[in-house]
C-alpha cells in the first residue's frame, strides 16, 4: 500500500494537485506547534554542550580526556544539525566573541603555559566586523598584556568564512611587538544565535564561544 500512496501522491504534485489526505482525522500540525518544538530542541541541545564544556578550562581538561571529546563532539553535532542550513555569516556574525572551549592546540598551549613569561591568560577573543571584512583572534593577558593576529575575512557561503593573516603584534604596557603574517584557511560557524556559536575549522578543530559582554578594539 505504501508504493501505491507514494506513486499518488507524486502524480499529483506533477500535475499540480494537492494529494487527499490518506487520514483525514489526524490534525495537521500548527506552524507554531512546529516551531515551538523545534525551539525547544535548540535549546536542549544547547544546553547540554554549555553542561559539557563548563567544566573543561576552556579545553584544557578535556585534551587527556578522549571519552569526554566524544561525548563533546556529538553535542556540537546535534546543535549542527539544528543550524543547518540557516545564515550564519551575515551581519550577526559581527562581535567581540570570547571563547569557552576549544580543541585549538596553540591556543590551549598559551593558555596553559602563560605563567611561564610572568602573566596569566585572560580572555580569548574573536573580534569580527563583517562589513569590513576584519577578523582579529585575541589574547588578553591582564592588566595590559595582548596577543593579537589581523586578518581579513570574506564570506565564502552561507556557514563558511575565508581568512587571510596579514599581521600579528604582541602588545605590552609600553612596548609592541610586530609579527610576520602567517596562514590561512577557513572556519564554518555550523550554529549561532544571540548567545552563543559554535565553529569548525579547515583543520578540524572546535570553537564554542560567547558574545562577551564588551567590544574588544586595538
Amino acid at each position: 500500500m505504501a508504493p501505491t500512496l507514494t506513486v499518488a501522491v507524486i502524480s499529483n504534485r506533477l500535475n499540480g494537485l494537492t494529494p487527499p489526505n490518506p487520514n483525514p482525522n489526524l490534525p495537521k500540525p500548527s506552524r507554531c506547534r512546529i516551531r515551538s518544538s523545534f525551539t525547544s530542541q535548540s535549546l536542549s541541545a544547547k544546553r547540554n554542550l554549555i553542561d559539557l564544556i563548563s567544566d573543561q578550562d576552556r579545553g584544557l581538561k578535556t585534551q587527556n580526556n578522549p571519552s569526554k571529546l566524544s561525548e563533546i563532539i556529538k553535542a556540537i553535532d546535534a546543535v549542527a544539525v539544528l543550524g543547518g542550513g540557516t545564515v550564519t555569516t551575515g551581519p550577526s556574525l559581527s562581535g567581540t566573541w570570547r571563547l569557552l572551549w576549544t580543541t585549538e592546540k596553540e591556543q590551549l598551549f598559551i593558555i596553559k603555559n602563560a605563567f611561564l613569561f610572568g602573566t596569566r591568560t585572560g580572555d580569548v577573543l574573536q573580534a569580527i566586523d563583517v562589513e569590513k571584512g576584519i577578523l582579529n583572534n585575541v589574547i588578553t593577558f591582564p592588566p595590559h598584556g595582548v596577543f593579537f593576529v589581523r586578518s581579513t575575512i570574506e564570506v565564502a557561503s552561507i556557514q563558511r568564512v575565508d581568512f587571510r593573516f596579514t599581521s600579528a603584534v604582541l602588545r605590552g604596557k609600553n612596548w609592541e611587538l610586530p609579527l610576520p603574517p602567517f596562514g590561512q584557511g577557513w572556519f564554518e560557524s555550523v550554529y549561532l544565535d544571540e548567545e552563543i556559536r559554535v565553529v569548525k575549522d579547515v583543520r578540524g578543530d572546535y570553537l564554542v564561544v560567547d558574545r562577551a559582554p564588551y567590544s574588544w578594539k586595538e
